[in-house]
């Protein structure tokens, strides 16, 4: 028999031997978690500006830090992810598989923008001692970083996001392969439902008791 090629990536468990639907209600909740934080302190900030607020002289720029228009675009992107954690949570929980999805696309697009910018740092190594030129005076440990040898400087930041990657593929193959557990395990629900509902039985041929001779049995019965 003829497998998918993708087949041998396919497993029902993930990390610390746990199963994949466990895994992936744990990863919802571990999001819910961040971003309810995250949501928290953005609704802290803005009942209070004055206490987050950081203008231009300490940032040692000609910007402005999470002024008004950003807070509320931050607050809207925590909404909407603590709604996708939700229903991911919810779907591996209920194991309905289409609520995971939109949480498997976040994953995606997540995983796409940390391979632009390591692509972005392979291809232009200059615009590290760009950005860490734009940091604040005070940001911790500028000058150290700043020392560091360029090229050491970018295998490293390589490295760090090499591992990050691998750990966010591994993360996407286990909500993958829950989905696919669910949406399996749906279909043989349905496979066996419609078995054990739909089962035909056929008569044989019998004989009329009045006219002594065979007839061809009537319609097959269909159990309800």
């Amino acid at each position: 028999m003829l497998s998918s090629p993708w087949a041998r990536f396919y497993s029902n468990s993930c990390c610390l031997c746990c199963h994949v639907r466990t895994g992936t209600i744990l990863l919802g909740v571990w999001y819910l978690i961040i971003n309810s934080v995250v949501l928290l302190i953005l609704l802290s900030a803005l009942t209070d500006p004055d206490q987050y607020h950081l203008t231009s002289a300490e940032l040692g720029g000609e910007f402005e830090f999470m002024d008004d228009a950003n807070m509320c675009i931050a607050t809207a992107i925590s909404l909407l992810m603590i709604l996708i954690c939700a229903m991911a949570t919810y779907g591996a929980y209920k194991q309905h598989a289409a609520w995971i999805i939109p949480f498997f696309c976040y994953q995606i697009f997540d995983f796409a923008l940390n391979t632009l910018v390591a692509i972005s740092v392979l291809v232009y190594p200059s615009t590290v001692q760009d950005y860490l030129r734009q940091l604040p005076t005070n940001f911790p440990y500028k000058e150290e970083i700043m020392s560091v040898n360029p090229t050491c400087l970018v295998v490293i930041i390589l490295l760090f996001i090499s591992i990050i990657l691998a750990f966010k593929g591994y993360l996407i193959s286990c909500v993958w392969n829950c989905y696919r557990y669910i949406n399996s395990r749906n279909n043989s629900d349905v496979l066996v439902y419609i078995t054990t509902n739909d089962t035909a039985v056929l008569l044989p041929p019998y004989d009329d008791p009045v006219n002594g001779a065979a007839k061809d049995p009537p319609p097959p019965y269909v159990s309800a």
